[in-house]
């Protein structure tokens, strides 16, 4: 096959796929986005247009941050089983009163714990868990659910951790975990604060107390069962074990976190009290799936096609490394998600001046992830929140999210760029 035939087919194959992913799903079929990628990439190696060597060499697959996310994956659903998140929301319930408050909890958990741990696995632990406060204190549901996917959103902006292209961005840029926290983490807690003021403004209605609540008092609700002792070591394993994770990510180089991950994983597996295949249910293995064929796509995109664009002169782009890149991956990451869109952009981050590099790896995590709060569609997260709490009987609908998600995606990307063009580190 000639070069133009294979720039050709390449590119046929690439926007194929990614149409595919940021449908979610193939019309007529019953394919999600983890077999779209996977076939996408299945494809490139059927036409020659890479070899297996070529799609399984670590130039194609970043085999780190599919460790660290693994590895984060294992730690989160430990929590989840040992029941830390249920002592969260039964601790939350004693204390609680007013809608208001129930939304600035949630917005303050759902987006400190998604600084830490993956975002969609935290959203995941948590929908049900505010449904249950929030009917139990009869408030109306919706501005809370929305708060918890829009924080999860913005407090993984914070750390490397936070989210899966925030991992792929610490890899590749080799920059530390505790500077890249010292830069996003302050954008990320003000703009949680810019969440609550956003939802509490336009949901002023929906937060006014039930008038039943002022006659009877607060909602009684079962206490706790105690904890067994083998469940209690759990919980005290899971809970030291995350915490160990933290500290050696703030205290070791950016190149040792997909083995702290690993190695606390390996930690937690190792035991009595739970049965392997509980924990291996809490993996999220489809996202895995995805990644991996992501990574082969747009690996023979880059070899083929972006080859050839000189990105090295584009000076429109490389000169202005927050605000142009941020609208333009904000934009991308709309089209097709927040972790293509990082993919494909970071050829654009290897031609950065060398002064400019880390400013612009920051602001592509920052509006990349941002950008997620603009519809339904814009995160995983999102899309978690919205699924389990239509199961639940609660709908969000498009129009209705998007009320919220569009001021806050304009609000929150204004703070990030002015904060990473105008305060120095």
């Amino acid at each position: 096959m000639d070069a133009p035939s294979i720039v050709w087919l390449t590119s046929a194959l690439f926007v194929l796929t990614y149409v595919g992913l940021a449908l979610g799903k193939v019309p007529g079929l019953r394919m999600d986005r983890a077999g779209i990628a996977l076939v996408g990439a299945t494809l490139m190696l059927i036409a020659g247009i890479l070899t297996l060597q070529e799609a399984i060499s670590p130039q194609s697959i970043d085999y780190e941050t599919l460790i660290l996310l693994l590895g984060m994956m294992i730690v989160v659903g430990c929590l989840r089983l040992s029941g830390f998140f249920r002592l969260l929301a039964h601790w939350c319930l004693d204390r609680i009163e007013t809608p208001r408050g129930l939304l600035a909890v949630t917005i303050l958990l759902s987006g400190l714990l998604s600084a830490f741990l993956v975002n969609d696995i935290v959203c995941l632990a948590l929908t049900p868990l505010v449904l249950h406060l929030a009917r139990r204190l009869r408030f109306n549901p919706l501005p809370h659910l929305i708060g918890l996917a829009t924080a999860s959103n913005i407090g993984s902006t914070g750390t490397i951790t936070g989210n899966p292209q925030n991992m792929i961005i610490g890899i590749q840029s080799h920059i530390s975990y505790l500077r890249f926290a010292a830069r996003l983490f302050p954008v990320a807690v003000l703009g949680l604060a810019v969440n609550f003021f956003v939802i509490a403004f336009i949901y002023r209605r929906c937060l006014i107390p039930p008038k039943i609540v002022d006659v009877i008092g607060p909602v009684p609700h079962e206490p706790l069962p105690p904890l067994r002792r083998a469940h209690l070591w759990l919980l005290v394993k899971s809970v030291l074990a995350a915490s160990a994770a933290v500290v050696l990510f703030f205290t070791l180089p950016s190149q040792c976190l997909p083995l702290i991950a690993l190695g606390v994983a390996a930690f937690l597996l190792v035991g009595r009290i739970v049965r392997p295949e509980k924990i291996y249910r809490q993996i999220d293995w489809s996202l895995l799936v995805m990644f991996s064929g992501l990574f082969i796509v747009v690996h023979a995109f880059r070899m083929h096609v972006v080859a050839h664009w000189g990105i090295d002169g584009w000076t429109w782009l490389l000169n202005h490394p927050v605000d142009l890149l941020s609208g333009a991956s904000a934009v991308l990451s709309n089209l097709v998600s927040n972790v293509p869109a990082v993919l494909l952009f970071e050829p654009v981050m290897q031609a950065m001046p060398a002064v400019h590099q880390e400013t612009a790896w920051l602001a592509l995590a920052m509006a990349s992830t941002f950008a997620g709060n603009l519809t339904v569609l814009g995160s995983v997260a999102n899309l978690i929140v919205v699924e389990n709490a239509r199961r639940e009987g609660v709908s969000i609908s498009f129009g209705e999210y998007c009320k919220v998600g569009v001021p806050l995606t304009l609000l929150t990307l204004a703070l990030g760029i002015v904060w990473l063009k105008f305060v120095p580190y």
